[in-house]
């Protein structure tokens, strides 16, 4: 979980020499105001997640965004494309030899082979079920909700907390990503040569970006499966809060 306060200005210094207990309370956050609010508010998000009756948990925004990841990914491919379609005309019109310094002669680059149409088709339908699953687990909750939450006080949700647990689990797999079998999460992951900016369904968008076509469609396939996986399990909670407002 990350939180913080922002939007008055640029954010401050990051990583700066200057960047100690002096500046801090001399500039930054002079009579600890920010850093006590800030305490306070993870505070009490814990306290919340630990001391509920229901595990807090909502999956809209997650289905959405998961959406905005796969839309993010088609762009990619398409733009991968083009470029290498570009680049390939470009070599083959003499660009590269035409704008060339005899002083300081440069080597044009290779042609390259045309970047395939990736099948996105399983990712397509997973986050469409995923979507569903959310708006269920949504319509259950707001159920049994209802009537100032006379249900959810009455109902044994032992089962659907273990459910809830689990969700965030049901994004890893044991093989991990691919060449880092150490990584288990299918959806967030350093990037393999950034190795600290979080790369988002790594398995596919990192695959694209090194124009590895073959392992992006068998990574569209293991995340599809990991997302499929996740809507059967918040299908699954949503069924048992339904049956619990009963």
């Amino acid at each position: 979980m990350n939180i913080g306060f922002g939007g008055e200005d640029g954010g401050g210094i990051y990583h700066s020499i200057y960047d100690d207990f002096y500046w801090y309370t001399h500039f930054s956050d002079t009579n600890f105001q920010y850093g006590r609010a800030l305490a306070q508010t993870g505070g009490t998000a814990i306290l919340r997640l630990a001391d509920a009756d229901l595990l807090p948990f909502e999956f809209g925004d997650f289905a959405d965004t998961m959406d905005t990841y796969v839309k993010e990914l088609k762009t990619l491919a398409q733009k991968t494309q083009a470029d290498i379609q570009e680049r390939n005309h470009e070599i083959e019109e003499g660009v590269f030899q035409a704008t060339d310094d005899p002083k300081k002669p440069l080597i044009a680059p290779p042609v390259e082979p045309a970047a395939p149409y990736l099948n996105f088709a399983p990712l397509d339908n997973a986050t469409v079920v995923l979507g569903r699953s959310a708006v269920e687990y949504r319509k259950a909750f707001e159920k049994i909700n209802s009537n100032g939450g006379s249900a959810l006080a009455a109902a044994s949700l032992a089962d659907v907390n273990r459910l809830l647990i689990q969700s965030e689990r049901k994004l890893t797999n044991a093989e991990g990503l691919p060449n880092r079998p150490w990584f288990k999460h299918q959806i967030y992951a350093p990037g393999f040569y950034t190795g600290y900016a979080a790369k988002t369904m790594p398995a596919v968008r990192e695959a694209i970006e090194q124009k590895q076509w073959k392992q992006a469609e068998a990574g569209i396939v293991v995340v599809a499966h990991v997302l499929q996986d996740e809507a059967e399990l918040i299908s699954a909670a949503a069924a048992k809060l339904g049956a619990a407002a009963h």
